[in-house]
Protein backbone atom coordinates (compact mmCIF):
# COMPACT_ATOMS: atom_id res chain seq x y z
CA UNK A 1 0.00 0.00 0.00
CA UNK A 2 0.84 2.95 -1.03
CA UNK A 3 1.66 5.84 2.07
CA UNK A 4 -0.07 9.18 1.92
CA UNK A 5 1.82 12.30 -0.02
CA UNK A 6 3.63 14.60 2.26
CA UNK A 7 2.55 17.96 1.77
CA UNK A 8 5.50 19.25 2.63
CA UNK A 9 7.81 17.36 0.37
CA UNK A 10 5.70 15.46 -2.42
CA UNK A 11 4.20 17.00 -5.76
CA UNK A 12 0.65 17.26 -5.27
CA UNK A 13 -1.31 18.44 -7.75
CA UNK A 14 -5.06 20.37 -7.01
CA UNK A 15 -7.48 17.95 -8.60
CA UNK A 16 -8.44 19.50 -11.50
CA UNK A 17 -5.06 20.49 -12.88
CA UNK A 18 -4.16 17.02 -12.62
CA UNK A 19 -6.98 15.96 -15.14
CA UNK A 20 -5.32 19.53 -17.03
CA UNK A 21 -8.76 20.74 -16.84
CA UNK A 22 -9.47 24.91 -15.68
CA UNK A 23 -9.92 24.72 -11.88
CA UNK A 24 -13.08 26.73 -11.94
CA UNK A 25 -13.50 27.16 -8.18
CA UNK A 26 -10.23 27.33 -6.69
CA UNK A 27 -9.36 30.59 -9.50
CA UNK A 28 -12.65 32.10 -8.26
CA UNK A 29 -11.49 32.01 -4.70
CA UNK A 30 -8.02 32.77 -5.57
CA UNK A 31 -9.04 35.72 -7.71
CA UNK A 32 -11.74 37.02 -4.69
CA UNK A 33 -8.64 37.44 -2.16
CA UNK A 34 -8.28 40.85 -1.22
CA UNK A 35 -4.34 40.25 -2.37
CA UNK A 36 -3.91 38.35 -5.04
CA UNK A 37 -1.20 36.32 -6.43
CA UNK A 38 0.54 37.76 -9.62
CA UNK A 39 -0.54 34.36 -11.21
CA UNK A 40 -4.07 35.10 -10.67
CA UNK A 41 -4.12 38.60 -11.75
CA UNK A 42 -2.47 36.96 -15.15
CA UNK A 43 -4.14 34.02 -15.45
CA UNK A 44 -7.32 33.71 -17.48
CA UNK A 45 -9.59 30.23 -18.66
CA UNK A 46 -8.69 31.63 -21.89
CA UNK A 47 -5.18 31.35 -21.54
CA UNK A 48 -5.13 28.19 -19.46
CA UNK A 49 -7.61 26.50 -23.01
CA UNK A 50 -4.86 28.03 -25.50
CA UNK A 51 -1.88 26.37 -23.82
CA UNK A 52 -3.11 23.55 -22.04
CA UNK A 53 -1.92 21.06 -24.36
CA UNK A 54 1.57 22.06 -24.87
CA UNK A 55 4.62 21.19 -23.40
CA UNK A 56 8.26 22.74 -23.56
CA UNK A 57 11.21 21.04 -24.82
CA UNK A 58 13.13 20.17 -22.30
CA UNK A 59 10.77 19.14 -18.86
CA UNK A 60 8.05 18.80 -20.75
CA UNK A 61 6.56 21.62 -18.80
CA UNK A 62 2.86 22.42 -18.77
CA UNK A 63 0.85 25.22 -17.97
CA UNK A 64 -1.04 23.27 -15.34
CA UNK A 65 2.23 22.61 -13.49
CA UNK A 66 3.03 26.30 -14.40
CA UNK A 67 -0.29 27.79 -11.85
CA UNK A 68 -0.37 24.56 -9.57
CA UNK A 69 1.26 26.26 -6.49
CA UNK A 70 -0.73 29.42 -6.88
CA UNK A 71 -4.18 27.19 -7.16
CA UNK A 72 -3.26 25.31 -3.71
CA UNK A 73 -2.26 27.68 -2.26
CA UNK A 74 -3.90 31.23 -3.06
CA UNK A 75 -2.72 33.01 -0.57
CA UNK A 76 1.13 32.94 -2.57
CA UNK A 77 2.81 35.99 -3.80
CA UNK A 78 3.69 34.98 -6.87
CA UNK A 79 2.00 31.92 -7.57
CA UNK A 80 3.70 29.76 -10.40
CA UNK A 81 7.09 28.87 -11.29
CA UNK A 82 8.94 27.77 -14.79
CA UNK A 83 10.02 24.27 -15.36
CA UNK A 84 13.24 24.76 -17.54
CA UNK A 85 14.09 28.04 -19.85
CA UNK A 86 11.59 27.21 -22.23
CA UNK A 87 8.99 28.04 -19.94
CA UNK A 88 9.20 31.78 -19.48
CA UNK A 89 9.11 31.80 -23.62
CA UNK A 90 6.46 29.02 -24.59
CA UNK A 91 3.89 30.86 -21.54
CA UNK A 92 5.24 34.12 -21.91
CA UNK A 93 1.36 35.56 -21.59
CA UNK A 94 1.57 34.28 -17.93
CA UNK A 95 5.02 35.07 -17.04
CA UNK A 96 5.70 38.17 -18.75
CA UNK A 97 3.29 40.22 -16.38
CA UNK A 98 4.24 38.00 -13.62
CA UNK A 99 7.70 39.54 -13.90
CA UNK A 100 6.58 42.79 -14.58
CA UNK A 101 4.30 42.54 -11.54
CA UNK A 102 7.01 41.41 -9.23
CA UNK A 103 10.19 43.73 -10.56
CA UNK A 104 8.57 46.89 -11.12
CA UNK A 105 9.93 48.69 -13.81
CA UNK A 106 11.17 46.11 -15.98
CA UNK A 107 9.51 45.41 -18.82
CA UNK A 108 9.52 42.18 -21.12
CA UNK A 109 8.82 44.44 -24.67
CA UNK A 110 12.31 44.37 -25.04
CA UNK A 111 13.43 47.74 -24.05
CA UNK A 112 14.76 46.46 -20.53
CA UNK A 113 17.66 44.31 -20.39
CA UNK A 114 19.66 42.84 -17.62
CA UNK A 115 22.97 43.08 -16.56
CA UNK A 116 25.33 41.05 -14.25
CA UNK A 117 28.06 42.71 -12.76
CA UNK A 118 29.69 41.47 -9.71
CA UNK A 119 32.64 44.31 -9.65
CA UNK A 120 33.15 45.30 -5.74
CA UNK A 121 35.11 48.81 -6.85
CA UNK A 122 31.74 50.28 -8.16
CA UNK A 123 30.09 49.92 -4.43
CA UNK A 124 29.89 53.69 -3.91
CA UNK A 125 28.77 53.41 -0.18
CA UNK A 126 30.88 52.21 3.03
CA UNK A 127 28.86 51.14 6.14
CA UNK A 128 28.68 53.75 8.61
CA UNK A 129 30.97 53.05 12.27
CA UNK A 130 27.28 52.43 13.60
CA UNK A 131 26.22 50.14 11.14
CA UNK A 132 29.35 48.39 11.35
CA UNK A 133 29.16 47.79 15.62
CA UNK A 134 25.52 47.12 14.89
CA UNK A 135 26.05 44.06 12.77
CA UNK A 136 25.94 40.46 13.69
CA UNK A 137 27.25 38.90 10.06
CA UNK A 138 26.76 39.42 6.69
CA UNK A 139 25.48 36.98 4.00
CA UNK A 140 25.07 37.23 0.30
CA UNK A 141 24.27 34.35 -1.61
CA UNK A 142 22.77 33.77 -5.42
CA UNK A 143 20.82 31.32 -7.62
CA UNK A 144 22.06 29.63 -10.18
CA UNK A 145 21.19 26.56 -12.55
CA UNK A 146 22.66 24.87 -15.09
CA UNK A 147 22.04 25.40 -18.23
CA UNK A 148 22.86 21.39 -19.28
CA UNK A 149 19.37 20.01 -17.17
CA UNK A 150 16.00 21.20 -16.57
CA UNK A 151 14.77 23.17 -13.42
CA UNK A 152 14.89 21.05 -10.40
CA UNK A 153 10.68 21.92 -10.49
CA UNK A 154 10.37 20.21 -13.89
CA UNK A 155 13.37 17.72 -13.35
CA UNK A 156 13.75 14.32 -12.29
CA UNK A 157 15.08 11.88 -9.65
CA UNK A 158 17.96 11.03 -12.49
CA UNK A 159 18.80 15.16 -13.12
CA UNK A 160 19.06 15.83 -9.15
CA UNK A 161 21.23 12.65 -8.47
CA UNK A 162 23.31 14.03 -11.55
CA UNK A 163 23.52 17.56 -10.82
CA UNK A 164 24.52 16.57 -7.54
CA UNK A 165 27.34 14.23 -8.95
CA UNK A 166 28.71 16.74 -11.37
CA UNK A 167 29.13 19.02 -8.49
CA UNK A 168 30.84 16.49 -6.59
CA UNK A 169 33.57 16.79 -9.45
CA UNK A 170 33.41 20.43 -9.78
CA UNK A 171 33.94 20.74 -6.05
CA UNK A 172 37.04 19.22 -6.86
CA UNK A 173 38.39 21.75 -9.29
CA UNK A 174 38.66 24.05 -6.34
CA UNK A 175 41.57 25.35 -4.73
CA UNK A 176 42.81 27.48 -2.03
CA UNK A 177 40.50 29.06 0.77
CA UNK A 178 37.40 28.13 -1.71
CA UNK A 179 37.93 25.02 -1.48
CA UNK A 180 36.23 22.13 1.18
CA UNK A 181 33.95 19.31 1.65
CA UNK A 182 30.52 18.33 -0.12
CA UNK A 183 28.77 15.99 1.96
CA UNK A 184 25.47 14.96 1.08
CA UNK A 185 21.86 14.39 2.26
CA UNK A 186 20.95 10.87 1.71
CA UNK A 187 25.04 9.51 3.52
CA UNK A 188 25.88 12.20 5.87
CA UNK A 189 26.83 10.71 9.35
CA UNK A 190 24.70 11.92 12.34
CA UNK A 191 27.72 13.23 13.27
CA UNK A 192 28.32 15.48 10.56
CA UNK A 193 24.25 16.11 10.20
CA UNK A 194 24.52 17.71 13.53
CA UNK A 195 27.32 19.65 12.67
CA UNK A 196 25.72 20.96 10.06
CA UNK A 197 22.57 21.95 12.06
CA UNK A 198 24.92 23.50 14.72
CA UNK A 199 26.90 25.42 12.04
CA UNK A 200 22.91 26.60 11.13
CA UNK A 201 24.04 25.48 7.08
CA UNK A 202 21.40 22.41 7.00
CA UNK A 203 18.64 23.01 4.31
CA UNK A 204 15.56 20.65 4.95
CA UNK A 205 13.33 21.64 2.39
CA UNK A 206 9.46 20.98 4.64
CA UNK A 207 7.67 24.27 2.40
CA UNK A 208 4.18 23.59 1.32
CA UNK A 209 3.80 26.35 -1.25
CA UNK A 210 7.74 24.70 -2.81
CA UNK A 211 6.42 21.00 -2.96
CA UNK A 212 3.60 22.16 -4.78
CA UNK A 213 6.00 23.18 -7.60
CA UNK A 214 7.57 20.32 -7.62
CA UNK A 215 10.74 21.51 -5.71
CA UNK A 216 11.39 19.20 -3.15
CA UNK A 217 9.96 15.75 -4.71
CA UNK A 218 12.60 13.00 -4.48
CA UNK A 219 13.78 14.72 -1.35
CA UNK A 220 16.22 13.70 -0.04
CA UNK A 221 18.12 12.08 -2.86
CA UNK A 222 20.53 14.58 -5.07
CA UNK A 223 20.51 17.57 -2.03
CA UNK A 224 23.82 18.04 -0.41
CA UNK A 225 25.79 20.95 1.18
CA UNK A 226 29.59 21.91 0.23
CA UNK A 227 31.45 24.49 2.37
CA UNK A 228 35.00 25.48 2.67
CA UNK A 229 37.50 24.66 5.80
CA UNK A 230 36.68 28.37 6.89
CA UNK A 231 32.93 28.01 6.56
CA UNK A 232 32.58 31.02 5.08
CA UNK A 233 31.87 30.00 1.07
CA UNK A 234 28.89 27.47 0.83
CA UNK A 235 26.95 25.77 -1.88
CA UNK A 236 23.45 24.07 -1.26
CA UNK A 237 22.80 21.92 -3.78
CA UNK A 238 19.07 21.34 -5.24
CA UNK A 239 17.51 22.73 -2.38
CA UNK A 240 15.30 24.87 -5.16
CA UNK A 241 17.50 26.06 -8.33
CA UNK A 242 20.34 23.75 -8.94
CA UNK A 243 22.79 25.60 -6.68
CA UNK A 244 22.85 28.19 -4.55
CA UNK A 245 26.04 29.79 -4.16
CA UNK A 246 26.72 31.97 -0.71
CA UNK A 247 29.43 33.89 0.88
CA UNK A 248 29.15 34.80 4.93
CA UNK A 249 31.09 35.86 7.84
CA UNK A 250 31.02 37.15 11.05
CA UNK A 251 30.68 41.11 11.33
CA UNK A 252 29.70 43.86 8.80
CA UNK A 253 32.96 43.56 5.78
CA UNK A 254 30.47 43.59 3.05
CA UNK A 255 32.83 44.11 0.60
CA UNK A 256 35.26 41.36 1.49
CA UNK A 257 31.90 38.83 1.36
CA UNK A 258 31.03 40.36 -1.93
CA UNK A 259 34.12 39.54 -3.31
CA UNK A 260 34.47 36.03 -2.19
CA UNK A 261 31.04 35.37 -3.88
CA UNK A 262 32.45 36.71 -7.19
CA UNK A 263 35.47 34.86 -7.08
CA UNK A 264 33.19 31.57 -5.85
CA UNK A 265 30.92 32.51 -8.30
CA UNK A 266 33.15 32.65 -11.43
CA UNK A 267 35.56 29.37 -10.04
CA UNK A 268 32.18 27.18 -10.28
CA UNK A 269 31.30 28.38 -13.57
CA UNK A 270 34.90 27.91 -14.46
CA UNK A 271 34.85 23.96 -12.74
CA UNK A 272 31.09 23.31 -14.72
CA UNK A 273 32.98 24.20 -17.98
CA UNK A 274 36.06 21.88 -17.09
CA UNK A 275 34.29 18.93 -16.03
CA UNK A 276 31.56 18.88 -18.89
CA UNK A 277 33.11 20.52 -21.53
CA UNK A 278 30.53 22.90 -22.35
CA UNK A 279 31.07 26.76 -22.95
CA UNK A 280 27.55 27.88 -21.25
CA UNK A 281 27.92 26.61 -17.65
CA UNK A 282 24.65 28.39 -16.24
CA UNK A 283 20.79 29.19 -17.40
CA UNK A 284 21.62 32.25 -19.02
CA UNK A 285 18.60 34.44 -20.86
CA UNK A 286 19.60 36.86 -23.37
CA UNK A 287 16.76 39.70 -21.37
CA UNK A 288 15.82 38.08 -18.16
CA UNK A 289 19.90 36.95 -17.16
CA UNK A 290 19.93 33.93 -14.80
CA UNK A 291 17.16 32.04 -14.98
CA UNK A 292 15.61 30.53 -11.92
CA UNK A 293 12.40 27.99 -11.49
CA UNK A 294 10.90 31.10 -9.34
CA UNK A 295 10.21 34.38 -11.66
CA UNK A 296 10.66 36.24 -8.24
CA UNK A 297 14.59 35.40 -8.23
CA UNK A 298 15.14 36.48 -12.22
CA UNK A 299 17.90 38.27 -13.00
CA UNK A 300 20.31 38.21 -10.05
CA UNK A 301 19.16 36.05 -8.03
CA UNK A 302 20.95 37.52 -5.72
CA UNK A 303 20.07 38.46 -1.62
CA UNK A 304 22.30 40.63 0.23
CA UNK A 305 21.70 40.41 3.98
CA UNK A 306 23.14 41.75 7.11
CA UNK A 307 21.55 40.54 10.71
CA UNK A 308 21.95 44.17 12.36
CA UNK A 309 20.78 44.57 16.29
CA UNK A 310 18.44 47.54 16.61
CA UNK A 311 16.46 46.58 19.71
CA UNK A 312 14.82 50.13 20.18
CA UNK A 313 13.43 50.29 16.73
CA UNK A 314 11.99 47.14 17.08
CA UNK A 315 10.46 48.23 20.09
CA UNK A 316 9.52 50.99 18.65
CA UNK A 317 8.20 50.29 14.85
CA UNK A 318 7.83 46.22 14.97
CA UNK A 319 9.26 44.80 11.96
CA UNK A 320 5.96 45.50 9.88
CA UNK A 321 6.78 48.86 10.07
CA UNK A 322 10.42 48.78 9.58
CA UNK A 323 10.12 46.74 6.39
CA UNK A 324 7.98 49.87 5.65
CA UNK A 325 11.33 51.76 6.06
CA UNK A 326 13.34 49.46 3.86
CA UNK A 327 10.78 49.32 1.00
CA UNK A 328 11.58 53.09 0.63
CA UNK A 329 15.21 51.88 -0.06
CA UNK A 330 14.89 49.22 -2.19
CA UNK A 331 15.25 46.88 0.32
CA UNK A 332 12.86 44.18 2.60
CA UNK A 333 13.53 43.54 6.39
CA UNK A 334 12.38 40.37 8.33
CA UNK A 335 12.41 38.48 11.45
CA UNK A 336 15.71 37.00 13.42
CA UNK A 337 16.19 33.75 10.86
CA UNK A 338 14.88 34.63 7.93
CA UNK A 339 11.46 35.23 6.31
CA UNK A 340 7.83 34.31 8.07
CA UNK A 341 10.20 34.19 11.32
CA UNK A 342 9.45 36.38 14.50
CA UNK A 343 12.02 38.98 15.66
CA UNK A 344 13.83 38.01 18.71
CA UNK A 345 16.58 40.69 18.98
CA UNK A 346 17.82 41.96 15.62
CA UNK A 347 16.35 41.73 12.03
CA UNK A 348 17.37 40.37 8.62
CA UNK A 349 17.77 43.67 6.04
CA UNK A 350 18.62 42.90 2.53
CA UNK A 351 18.01 44.10 -1.12
CA UNK A 352 14.29 43.70 -2.65
CA UNK A 353 15.53 44.09 -6.13
CA UNK A 354 16.84 41.33 -8.48
CA UNK A 355 16.14 41.98 -11.96
CA UNK A 356 17.70 45.04 -13.94
CA UNK A 357 20.08 46.14 -11.83
CA UNK A 358 23.41 44.84 -11.69
CA UNK A 359 24.32 43.06 -8.39
CA UNK A 360 26.66 45.66 -7.04
CA UNK A 361 23.95 48.24 -7.19
CA UNK A 362 21.89 46.01 -5.03
CA UNK A 363 24.70 45.70 -2.21
CA UNK A 364 24.68 49.50 -2.22
CA UNK A 365 20.77 49.14 -1.48
CA UNK A 366 21.31 47.08 1.36
CA UNK A 367 24.45 49.20 2.77
CA UNK A 368 22.66 52.51 2.77
CA UNK A 369 19.44 51.35 4.04
CA UNK A 370 21.29 49.43 7.04
CA UNK A 371 23.21 52.97 7.60
CA UNK A 372 19.99 54.93 8.08
CA UNK A 373 18.42 52.11 10.37
CA UNK A 374 21.79 52.52 12.10
CA UNK A 375 21.17 56.09 12.61
CA UNK A 376 17.73 55.82 13.96
CA UNK A 377 18.94 53.77 16.79
CA UNK A 378 21.33 55.99 17.56
CA UNK A 379 18.70 59.12 17.40
CA UNK A 380 16.56 56.80 19.92
CA UNK A 381 19.49 55.56 22.20
CA UNK A 382 19.60 59.59 22.64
Amino acid sequence: MASKPDPFYDLIMDENLAKNEWPEAKMAEACSKEKKSLMAQAMSKELFEKYKDHKSALAGWTIARAINTGVMYPGSFVGCHAGDQESYTDFKELFNPVIEGYHKGFKMDGSCRHVTDLDSSKIQHTLSESAQKRIVSTRIRVARNLGMFPLNSGGTRETRLEIATLMEKVFGTLDGDLAGQFFRHSNMTKEQEQQLVDDHFLFKGKDKMQAASGYHQYWPEGRGIFHNKEKTFLLWINEGDHCRIISMQQGGDVKAVFERLARGIAAIEEGVKKVTGKEDAFMVHDILGCVTNCPSNLGTGMRGSVHIKVPKLIAKHGLEGIDAMCRERNCQARGTSGEHTEVIDRIDVSNWRRLGFPEYQLVDDMISTVNRLAELEDELEG
